[in-house]
């Protein structure tokens, strides 16, 4: 699969880390391929030194692991992992939007659109990105930059759900009429009830994403028994 090449400019880090989550998010780096500096860099076609600082930030975060006689390969999804964690990003969708709905928080009605947009697509980043913008809205609604810094960090594990599941299907029906129905409460000022919509998006969510890894996991042990 071919990856996007990467314009000249002074620092490649972050550009690199960036295109290589995306390709994880998205399948092109599929769980369990083997990764190597070398041949990385002439697909970007950048040096090795952005590369090799880029794998140690993924390794870090828990998207490239250690395979005996392999080096580093794309980590697998562990759906008991992603479930906590989307108990986890529950309780923090929850208080976001409670403490967006106590300001009387505006959030953009184009959001809304734009991931309705995305959702009669094909285009698997696009959907996730409208996904992620929708959310950090939310957080960022709060007024409080910890609920921003916490739930982003999450997010970098949870759209590699999302791109799992969206290349297989077109999604979860409903969602942006989740969304909507979030951000109306926001708007009406309705703590309690953004909150508990919020807490019930994620749980949906969070049993459908799951459920859909283990039964791929399932399937896949069929074919290699």
């Amino acid at each position: 699969m071919s990856l996007a090449k990467i314009p000249s400019r002074t620092d490649y880090v972050d550009e690199v880390y960036k295109t290589l989550l995306d390709a994880i998010s998205a399948g092109k780096l599929a769980p369990g391929e083997r990764i190597t500096q070398e041949d990385l860099a002439e697909r970007l076609n950048v040096s090795r030194s952005p590369v090799l600082q880029a794998l140690r930030l993924l390794k870090k975060d828990g998207l490239l692991e250690e395979a005996p006689g392999r080096g580093l390969v794309v980590a697998k999804l562990n759906p008991v992992q992603i479930g906590h964690l989307y108990q986890v990003r529950g309780a923090l969708d929850g208080l976001a939007a409670r403490l967006a709905s106590a300001r009387h928080a505006k959030i953009p009605l184009s959001l809304i659109d734009a991931g309705r947009e995305a959702a009669v697509g094909s285009d698997v980043k696009a959907m996730i990105e409208a996904d992620t913008a929708f959310h950090k809205a939310i957080y960022e609604a709060s007024g409080n930059p910890f609920i921003v810094d916490n739930a982003m960090l999450h997010w970098i594990h949870l759209r590699r759900v999302m791109g799992a599941v969206l290349q297989r299907s077109v999604g979860r029906d409903g969602i942006w009429d989740e969304h909507a129905a979030i951000v109306t409460a926001i708007h009406d000022g309705n703590g309690d009830l953004a909150a508990a919509l919020s807490v019930q998006h994620t749980d949906v969510a969070r049993e459908a994403l799951v459920g859909n890894l283990q039964h791929s996991e399932s399937e896949l042990e069929r074919m290699e028994a």
